[in-house]
Parts: structure tokens; C-alpha cells; sequence
């Protein structure tokens, strides 16, 4: 037996290897049922993963923090298993979940997604969602888990990159199966409340000397308002697109001479120059005086910093008569 304790305290013995949905079920079948995860001993669980030892147990519901998390990672796991099925040639990099949603890094070979695909994915999806597939967590070698991924060159770096003795987690839904330390949602049926969003671009692991992978966006809810409510949120962040705003009224443009550098028109240094205007006046009235310092500085001044050390590499430097000069990486050096 282990005894398991609760938020108020209370201790109760179950056999051991009893799941939090067993324990769950035992305290309320209606918890059971509104459980997401649980969390033993500080580590998120699987409902239905075993606990073997006397633990402090907390159920995960929709109302915790946590519980958005670890609906939107699982559906990231659904978007890649209906991409598998309708593309079996896709191999797969990482799909975290991320502030307002997940996505996920594809390399799909020779195809090409195009924003009328995501409708098509989504349909998959669906599909998938109404089989109700249980997602199932499992423990392999890293012998097995390089074995059951041996077409996949992500997962095996990613397989081989992790320490000696890293339990190494595979979650299955029917027949699709990936690396993921989890947890997840107990079945497909809780990921009814999703929508992919957009498609972009994205370097294996960020590196430009990488195969540029098909990273596909989306985000998921526990129901269909606040899917609804934050579709209409993104849609006003559209109109407001400081991009979009930018071309519509004559603000700046943008060249491929100076990526990321806005060349500014006449109706955008008017804006500009009443913001810095308002910016001035904001902290002279607040007692700030004002000094400016020179954009590019000699690397003596970064290494006292500390600057040279931690950012060096992505630092813009210049040799000036035998002398090494940075472009400042922050607007704080130069005022020591």
C-alpha cells in the first residue's frame, strides 16, 4: 500500500501502482472526469500514469494554471499524428506549447503546406478527436526509442543528446508515437477546441546552417468561447499590425538592404518625432537628465562590462586601426 496526501492534509492509502485516475475516481467520480493531469510530489503526472510510493498528490483541472499547458502540448501531439497520416514521409523536430498556443517543426520532404492545407489538417484532426484515442505514455531504452525512430534524423539527435540514465518517455496515440516527456491529456476527446493558425519557416534548432523545417502554429482551448473570444483577439491585433499600418499609411518601409531596419517616410518621422518629443518631456518632468553616448565602442569597455564575454557572439564588431570597436548591444553601456 502507499499512502497518498491531499491539499487539505488528509491521507488515505491506495494499493500500490494506483493511478491518479483511480485515486481520482475513489475520492469523486466527478474529479475523475474534470482531471487534466495531476501533480505527484511537485512532477506533473499522467492521470493514468502508476504511483508506486507515498506521495502529496494535486489534481490538475482546467481552472489551474497549468492545465492550458498541457492541453495545448497534446495538441500539438494531435496536429503531428494527423499530419503522419495524411503525409507519411514528415518527419518531426520539436512542438512545444507556448504562451497562447503550441506549434510544431515539420520536415515534410519535398511538399509544401499553403494555408488552404491547415483546414484540411484540421478536419484530421477532428476525425481523430471523435475516435477518442487514449494517449498512453510508455518507458523505453534509448536502444528502443533510436530503433522505433530510426526514420526520423530529429528524434535520434534528440534521442542520443540526452544524458545517460534520462528516463526516456514515448506517448501513443493508436498507431503514432512520439518522444515527449509529457504529461498529456488523457484522450483525444479533451482536444475538441483547437485551430491552427499559421504556417513560417524555422531552422532546425534555430541554426541557419540547418535544413529550414515547415513550423505550423495553433492554439487550443477547454471550450469554444474562449477559442471564439481569442480568434476575435487575433483578429484585432491584425488591424492594429504595426506592419500592416505602417504600409497602409505611409509610416516606413522595409528593404531587403537593411532587414529589420525601418527606412522611415515622411508620415512616420511626423509620428516618430512627436513620440520622442512626448518622451522628452515625460522625463525632463520627472527629474531625469539626459546624456548620450556613442553607438560604437572599444572592446576594452565590453570586457569590463562583461558584454564581450556574454554576448560577444552576437555582438557587430569592426576592426578601426588595428583596434576592435562593437556596436553597442543594448542602449545601457556607455554611461558608467
Amino acid at each position: 500500500m502507499i499512502k497518498i496526501k491531499f491539499q487539505d492534509d488528509s491521507i488515505r492509502e491506495f494499493a500500490k501502482g494506483s493511478s491518479a485516475s483511480d485515486i481520482a475516481q475513489a475520492i469523486s467520480p466527478s474529479l475523475r472526469k474534470k482531471a487534466v493531469a495531476a501533480e505527484v510530489e511537485g512532477e506533473l503526472y499522467d492521470m493514468d500514469r502508476p504511483i508506486d510510493f507515498d506521495a502529496k498528490v494535486r489534481f490538475i483541472t482546467e481552472a489551474d494554471p497549468e492545465a492550458l499547458g498541457i492541453l495545448r502540448h497534446s495538441a500539438a501531439h494531435l496536429m503531428a499524428e494527423a499530419i503522419k497520416s495524411m503525409y507519411p514521409q514528415a518527419c518531426f523536430g520539436v512542438g512545444p506549447d507556448i504562451e497562447e498556443g503550441f506549434y510544431y517543426d515539420i520536415d515534410l520532404g519535398e511538399v509544401t503546406l499553403t494555408d488552404s492545407d491547415l483546414s484540411l489538417i484540421e478536419k484530421t484532426m477532428q476525425r481523430l478527436v471523435a475516435e477518442n484515442q487514449p494517449i498512453s505514455r510508455s518507458e523505453v531504452s534509448r536502444a528502443e526509442a533510436l530503433k522505433i525512430f530510426k526514420d526520423d534524423p530529429y528524434k535520434q539527435e534528440l534521442i542520443r543528446e540526452l544524458p545517460e540514465g534520462e528516463i526516456i518517455s514515448l506517448y501513443s496515440q493508436e498507431k503514432f508515437i512520439d518522444l515527449c516527456r509529457g504529461p498529456h491529456v488523457p484522450s483525444t476527446k479533451w482536444l475538441r477546441h483547437v485551430k491552427l493558425l499559421s504556417l513560417a519557416g524555422a531552422y532546425w534548432r534555430g541554426d541557419s546552417k540547418n535544413k529550414q523545417l515547415t513550423r505550423v502554429y495553433g492554439t487550443a482551448f477547454f471550450n469554444a468561447a474562449d477559442l471564439e473570444t481569442h480568434l476575435k483577439l487575433l483578429e484585432e491585433r491584425k488591424k492594429r499590425d504595426h506592419r500592416k499600418l505602417g504600409r497602409e499609411l505611409d509610416l516606413f518601409m522595409l528593404s531587403e538592404y537593411g532587414p529589420g531596419f525601418p527606412f522611415w517616410l515622411p508620415n512616420g518621422m511626423v509620428l516618430r518625432r512627436e513620440l520622442e518629443d512626448f518622451w522628452y518631456k515625460a522625463h525632463l518632468k520627472e527629474g531625469y537628465k539626459l546624456i548620450q553616448t556613442p553607438i560604437m565602442l572599444n572592446k576594452d569597455l565590453w570586457e569590463i562590462s562583461g558584454h564581450w564575454d556574454n554576448y560577444r557572439e552576437n555582438m557587430y564588431i569592426s576592426s578601426i586601426d588595428e583596434q576592435e570597436f562593437a556596436i553597442k548591444p543594448m542602449n545601457c553601456p556607455g554611461g558608467m
